[in-house]
């Protein structure tokens, strides 16, 4: 872990984001080491962390994802389709407020290739709503750890960091994507705010219900595709921000403001990286992509 933290530090120091929190899980043991570094000028190292991060699409996994292990024998095929983005919807696109839904569902459900689509997550949640007659967040969210949030649930108890730039003015507090922030309510592809101590407990939650390693473990063995149970998977271990040391058996997600989650099912260790990457440079990814793959690299060898 001192090698974790002493890289954490550096990155933090050497890039312009203000928090950077790292937790490092057991899954087997079902126990968990976390850290946050916050004050960018002191470079403070808190093993308590506070510091609310923009989970960005890590939501998909913790919404969709949960909703899809609570009711496993209620999914369609289609659901799983639009789940595991091969529902044939387009990846992206500007939505109003008003109507959202309407364009949303106008797509047809066909299996197609795998396209990672914001899309493809949205129509999931609308037909999880629908269909099973039971709201998806109410669902994912019994879940949830309690530093683990919708950010329209944040206040001024909650210490956010800015996440990039809304109108010229620092976004802190508020939703980056701008789908979700137009939109204003409930959404699954984005919008969970949380801790890194949040995260991992959510984590081990879903593991304790669901055996979560040894489920992802048997699907991803009898699976080509690259997203399984809305998950991501690592297809090439040779070559994967996971970090160098993972095993074929691995899934995660990562998410637009710098963050990830990494799971080795045969190892029973992952790891976390909750930062504000997009606080001004969202284009360049060049130093996160780095720590991302020399912390994963630490994390598994700690379990060669």
């Amino acid at each position: 872990m001192n090698e974790i933290i002493e890289l954490s530090k550096k990155f933090i120091s050497e890039n312009d984001i203000d928090a950077i929190g790292v937790g490092v899980i057991d899954f087997a043991k079902r126990t968990y080491k976390a850290f946050e570094f916050d004050d960018l000028e002191e470079n403070s190292l808190s093993k308590t962390p506070k510091v609310y991060f923009d989970l960005a699409s890590l939501s998909k996994p913790l919404t969709n994802g949960i909703g899809f292990l609570d009711k496993q024998n209620e999914i369609s095929q289609d659901m799983k389709l639009l789940l595991n983005h091969r529902g044939g919807l387009p990846a992206w696109g500007l939505l109003p407020k008003k109507g959202w839904e309407e364009i949303i569902e106008s797509y047809p459900i066909k299996e197609s290739e795998t396209l990672y689509s914001d899309y493809s997550a949205l129509r999931f949640m609308l037909e999880f709503n629908k269909n099973l007659k039971i709201d998806l967040h109410d669902v994912a969210s019994k879940y949830w750890h309690k530093e683990l949030l919708f950010w329209k649930n944040l206040d001024e108890s909650h210490k956010c960091i800015q996440n990039g730039f809304r109108n010229g003015k620092a976004n802190i507090g508020i939703v980056h994507d701008p789908n979700a922030f137009t939109i204003d309510k409930k959404v699954s592809h984005a919008g969970l705010f949380g801790t890194i101590t949040g995260v991992c407990e959510t984590l081990l939650t879903i593991e304790s219900s669901f055996e979560l390693t040894k489920l992802m473990d048997k699907d991803l063995s009898k699976s080509d595709n690259r997203f399984v149970n809305g998950w991501d998977r690592v297809e090439d271990p040779n070559n994967t921000l996971a970090g160098l040391g993972c095993s074929d058996r691995t899934f995660g997600h990562l998410g637009f403001t710098g963050t990830s989650i990494w799971i080795d099912c045969v190892k029973k260790t992952g790891h976390v990286i909750l930062s504000n990457a997009t606080k001004n440079y969202w284009y360049d990814k060049t130093s996160l992509n780095k720590l991302r793959r020399n912390l994963g690299k630490l994390v598994w060898e700690i379990q060669s």
